[in-house]
């Protein structure tokens, strides 16, 4: 596996463990019928309960049967996954930082007790409502309305591009209070069971094929006080839960590029043209010390953040800035690798072109490209360019 710098040298024990048991997870589990899925549209979720029993959703994050693993240990753990496939990585990312984690950091011990050890076994699938149709990258513009009524709330609104909605049992469910004094944003946790929920799939999906994406539809939904997220108001909630996600994202899309990298390069050594291997062409060997040097420098920005995560001193903005670059780094990665791949690169036999697709998909959500250069921009100048 690339490893220029040797950055895994340093690794603890228990980080490598976690390593090699993702890895050996995706190469035994995953791997070899990914390829179907992606081409079938659908998500494996026979590995939801495995992945569960392996401490993959929210290891980071301790108590109520969590693993309390550190930092760098789960952003090894979310590389090796989306080096399977970026959905793959999306559900267990959406499980543990968008679900878990605000459960974790903002729930009543009554909700901690209740929905902690069987989101973290895989028992329950959760989702994170906050996108709507009309505010993707503006969400404190949201219309989802939550009304107190008879000892709970009444909520109405709709959610949309919403990770695991399909199969969830729990959406963590971001709207505005109107009964309180300025309407601000709270977090509801709100079973799909319920009279009124829907949660409709998104088809024709063009990316992220293998990962199971839909709708959450809120129509005069009751549900009991016990089910606000008591621990905290206005936006802070949902983009606190997003910071967590972005940070595995940037490790995430590593393992992405690094499969692809890896796959060109075996290919570029085995493919004969013109009497050799074209990995002897100076052409290819360009682009092969190309990709090599960019996914070291997206490595060196995970194991940073890692770092600054560890100690407290992580930043959203750092996040945006990893989040922004190693995005970056694998859409122009896979499209090299899918490159050097020729024809045989547009099938489902080779990694690099269904990664280039899901990273399209990355490129966009939690943060598009353009938004996290603003966040960058803003943090830079002082000045905002949002207003």
């Amino acid at each position: 596996m690339l490893d220029y710098l040797g950055l895994e040298s340093d690794l603890t024990g228990e980080e490598k463990m976690v390593r090699d048991e993702a890895r050996r997870f995706v190469e035994e589990q995953v791997k070899p019928d990914i390829g179907e899925h992606f081409e079938n549209g659908t998500f494996p979720t026979e590995l939801i309960p495995e992945m569960g029993e392996l401490g993959f959703y929210a290891p980071n994050l301790d108590g109520y049967g969590l693993p309390g693993l550190g930092q760098r240990a789960y952003g090894l753990l979310m590389q090796e996954l989306e080096a399977g496939d970026s959905g793959l990585r999306s559900m267990a990312s959406v499980q543990g930082s968008l679900v878990i984690y605000p459960i974790h950091a903002y729930g009543s011990e009554e909700q901690k007790e209740k929905w902690l050890p069987a989101l973290g076994s895989g028992e329950k699938v959760g989702c994170f409502g906050l996108t709507e149709p009309e505010h993707g990258s503006d969400p404190a513009s949201m219309q989802t309305r939550a009304e107190r009524d008879d000892g709970g709330y009444v909520l109405n609104g709709s959610k949309t591009w919403i990770t695991n909605s399909p199969i969830a049992d729990v959406a963590v469910v971001w709207g505005r209070d109107t009964s309180a004094e300025d309407s601000p944003v709270r977090g509801f946790l709100v079973e799909t069971d319920r009279d009124g929920v829907t949660t409709n799939e998104i088809d024709d999906k063009l990316s992220m094929r293998a990962s199971v994406t839909g709708e959450i539809g809120l129509n005069d939904v009751w549900i009991p006080e016990e089910n606000v997220l008591p621990g905290v108001e206005g936006m802070k909630g949902p983009l606190s839960c997003l910071t967590q996600a972005r940070y595995g994202i940037s490790w995430g899309v590593v393992g992405a590029a690094r499969d692809a990298f890896e796959t060109a390069l075996e290919y570029s050594k085995n493919r004969d043209q013109f009497g050799g291997p074209i990995a002897r062409f100076q052409l290819q060997q360009g682009k092969i010390a190309e990709m090599a040097t960019q996914i070291t420098n997206a490595q060196l920005q995970a194991y940073r953040l890692a770092d600054l995560k560890e100690r407290g001193d992580l930043r959203h903005q750092h996040v945006s800035m990893a989040k922004r670059h190693n995005v970056r780094v694998a859409r122009d990665v896979t499209r090299t690798a899918r490159e050097m791949l020729g024809g045989n690169g547009i099938t489902t036999d080779y990694s690099p072109m269904r990664h280039l697709a899901n990273i399209e998909t990355v490129y966009t959500y939690e943060g598009t490209d353009d938004i996290h250069t603003l966040v960058l921009g803003a943090d830079l100048t002082g000045i905002p360019a949002f207003e």
